[in-house]
């Protein structure tokens, strides 16, 4: 047998069950429309607003469940994608806001698990650290006393996170910039001070941040089994 042409019949046909894969990202895409149609008001939080708000996280994680079901490296971006959707929910109340926070950090190690050490670059981290850590530092200025900690930990496990995604390349590494982006928008306006439009910018780099990181784990998948 021709194994050349067996590996090329092989991708042709990943290729063509490619539009059926994607398919199943249009329940994100919906809810993603929804929450932003909506928009429900800040100063109104609800059970319902944390479900809308939620929905386009779960919905990827059930994309993964579908698309590719079953090994522990899927379960590691599943269980990060579940921790976003608490994480998200915690925010919409401000009491609620450290351990939305809490459940965010977890988010990021088991990103930061799943990306994996090699290629490890540490030039790379030391080149975030350079051009992060003066914004982390300005925002700890301005946060309470028995904040700083929490927020000067969850800063690095961020950046961690970034780290590793950009380390491993293609969309993880987009995803990791992406959600780097909108956190440091959401701390900015948080604990410096109010940005105009904040919420729109923190929530479309948000969502697209988790699809692109999503997206990783599934090029991932389909290249170990190439």
């Amino acid at each position: 047998m021709d194994t050349g042409k067996a590996g090329q019949t092989l991708k042709t046909h990943c290729s063509a069950q490619r539009p059926d894969v994607y398919r199943w990202l249009s329940p994100f895409i919906l809810s993603c429309c929804v929450y932003f149609c909506l928009w429900i008001p800040k100063d109104q939080p609800s059970w319902i607003a944390a479900l809308v708000k939620c929905l386009p996280i779960l919905c990827l994680a059930g994309f993964l469940w579908v698309v590719s079901p079953g090994g522990g490296y899927t379960r590691l971006f599943q269980g990060a994608l579940l921790c976003s959707a608490v994480g998200d929910a915690c925010l919409i109340w401000p009491e609620a806001f450290l351990p939305g926070m809490a459940a965010f950090a977890t988010t990021h190690l088991l990103y930061v698990w799943a990306f994996g050490f090699s290629p490890l670059q540490p030039g790379l981290l030391l080149l975030i650290i350079l051009t992060s850590g003066p914004s982390l530092s300005l925002v700890l200025q301005h946060v309470e006393p028995d904040m700083g900690l929490p927020v000067a930990a969850y800063g690095l496990i961020l950046m961690a996170m970034l780290w590793r995604g950009l380390a491993r390349g293609g969309s993880a590494g987009w995803g990791g910039l992406l959600f780097t982006l909108s956190d440091g928008v959401l701390a900015w306006d948080t604990f410096v001070q109010p940005l105009p439009h904040a919420r729109l910018v923190v929530m479309t780099t948000y969502y697209a941040a988790q699809l692109l990181i999503t997206l990783s784990a599934l090029r991932s998948r389909m290249a170990k089994t190439d």
